[in-house]
């Protein structure tokens, strides 16, 4: 039998406080709580299961809770992320604002690749499977992007600059600074 807009309601006007009260237990957060509570609800509408009573019913619902609680928690442990604007706003001294803002300037290769290794903890293996590159490719954005950096940053500030907080003159492209400077040491 195919569940309804009006079996959702009843669902909700029964069960609703239990099922969003062991997914607050499990998750903590109202606004996941909300998307569980979503997906617990797509999926019997989906499933469409045939219940023998409406304590096999409650029984259902929260087990479904529970294992998208989990899911969900598990996907949030392999897949830790750090919002950078928020770290932006942590940061103690005005010059990690500044590594951070070089960070930002370099190119979406090298700042990918340093972010998921620094940031998120990700190792060049698995930097590597996730982006679908090999591992000497990850390792050489690692130290390219990491002398970009060095670069980036160790370049001295100017009198307009200095009222910014960052130096605006290697964030136009410190790869291309750092290559010239590589060509002309090595006289190509």
């Amino acid at each position: 039998m195919r569940k309804t807009e009006t079996d959702v309601k009843r669902i909700l006007q029964i069960h609703g406080n239990a099922l969003y009260r062991s997914a607050y237990l499990l998750l903590g957060n109202p606004h996941d709580v909300q998307d569980i509570l979503q997906e617990v609800l797509l999926r019997y509408l989906e499933k469409s299961p045939a219940f023998q009573s409406a304590q096999h019913e409650k029984a259902w619902l929260v087990r479904v809770t529970t294992n998208c609680c989990k899911d969900y928690l598990r996907f949030q442990k392999r897949h830790r992320y750090t919002d950078l604007e928020s770290l932006k706003e942590c940061l103690p001294c005005p010059e990690h604002k500044e590594q951070l803002e070089e960070l930002y300037a370099l190119p979406a290769r090298y700042k990918t690749v340093l972010m998921l290794y620094y940031f998120e903890g990700y190792s060049v293996t698995e930097i590597a499977q996730i982006l679908k590159i090999s591992k000497s490719a990850v390792k050489k954005r690692l130290q390219r992007g990491r002398e970009a950096l060095k670069f980036a940053i160790s370049k001295p500030q100017t009198k307009s600059d200095s009222k910014a907080g960052f130096t605006t003159e290697g964030l136009q492209n410190p790869i291309t600074s750092l290559t010239n400077i590589k060509k002309e040491s090595y006289n190509l």
